[in-house]
């Protein structure tokens, strides 16, 4: 038993409630219940109805932690619940991608080792980091904790929803193989902390953390709680070029390529015609958006360990 039982709002992606890896909501409520904790569960069959009944939750009375059980838009979810408050946020990885539970410093293959961490960080104090806040042009604001991706990355993600096989993480696969055939040559109007420029880009990513698309390490440098945003900006590239660079994005070595630079900054507004941003791998809308980084907003369990 936990020596400070905690009052969790676990909140459970709606394809994550019963059966298989991608279903261990209930063996997590479990857990988190077998250690001394109340749970209060919200297992909606709709991401709509789920921010819906958290928001309600989390306005009835407040919890001592919000818990998502899900991949990088169930976290999307939490942080635009709880940024900006004093509720922390908690996280057990169940998708395919698992990014910001890689930032985090949390085993990101493996939920119920990731389950057994929550429960001991939870008898600790929650570490308090940077938030990323993407204000669209309408006036919009969306948060997220890791990355916003506005170039080929993104193209990729638009594909990948258009399609209705394969399932997981083959289906972004397919998309990015689709996409590399095309290769978008992009004109970017950028103002990095107030400096204007244009760029013929291939693809530019804010980084809060430090990957996206399941572990491709786009901004390797980024650190949650420094204040700045790191941004990746690739210059056109042709075909054999960009399958040349891409295994490096893995491995986070492709920084020293002439055809690449990383800005941090506090604020970027990134302009581009026919582009959408996503924002940890959930749809924001299209271009512009201007993307700043809120210090301390946010504060989570994780392993940060530096």
């Amino acid at each position: 038993m936990t020596p400070t039982p905690l009052r969790l709002v676990v909140a459970v992606n709606p394809g994550a409630s019963a059966g298989g890896r991608s279903g261990r909501g209930g063996t997590v409520l479990d857990d988190l219940r077998a250690a001394g904790h109340t749970v209060v569960p919200l297992t909606e069959t709709s991401y709509d109805d789920l921010v819906a009944a958290a928001r309600r939750e989390l306005d009835r009375e407040r919890p001592d932690a919000l818990v998502v059980v899900g991949g990088d838009g169930m976290v999307n979810l939490g942080a635009n619940l709880v940024a900006g408050t004093d509720v922390p946020l908690g996280l057990v990885p169940t998708g395919t991608g698992n990014d910001t539970a890689r930032s985090f410093g949390l085993p990101h293959d493996d939920s119920e080792a990731a389950t057994r961490l929550l429960v001991r960080l939870l008898e600790g104090e929650p570490t308090t980091i940077d938030a990323g806040r993407v204000l669209q042009a309408d006036g919009r604001a969306t948060w997220f904790a890791c990355m916003v991706s506005a170039g080929f990355d993104a193209v990729v993600n638009e594909r990948a929803n258009r399609l209705s096989w394969p399932k997981g993480r083959r289906r972004y696969d397919v998309a990015l193989a689709i996409e590399l055939v095309r290769l978008p040559k992009i004109s970017y109007r950028l103002e990095l902390d107030g400096v204007a420029s244009t760029v013929e880009g291939t693809l530019i990513s804010v980084g809060n953390g430090q990957s996206l698309g399941g572990g491709m390490k786009v901004t390797p440098d980024a650190v949650l709680d420094d204040g700045l945003l790191d941004v990746l900006v690739v210059e056109r590239l042709t075909r054999w070029q960009f399958v040349r660079l891409f295994p490096s994005v893995f491995r986070g070595t492709h920084l020293s390529h002439p055809a690449v630079t990383v800005h941090q900054v506090r604020r970027a507004v990134i302009e581009a015609d026919g582009v959408a941003a996503y924002a940890d791998g959930e749809r924001v809308g299209p271009l512009p958006v201007t993307v700043e980084v809120v210090p301390g907003a946010l504060r989570v369990y994780a392993a940060l360990g530096r």
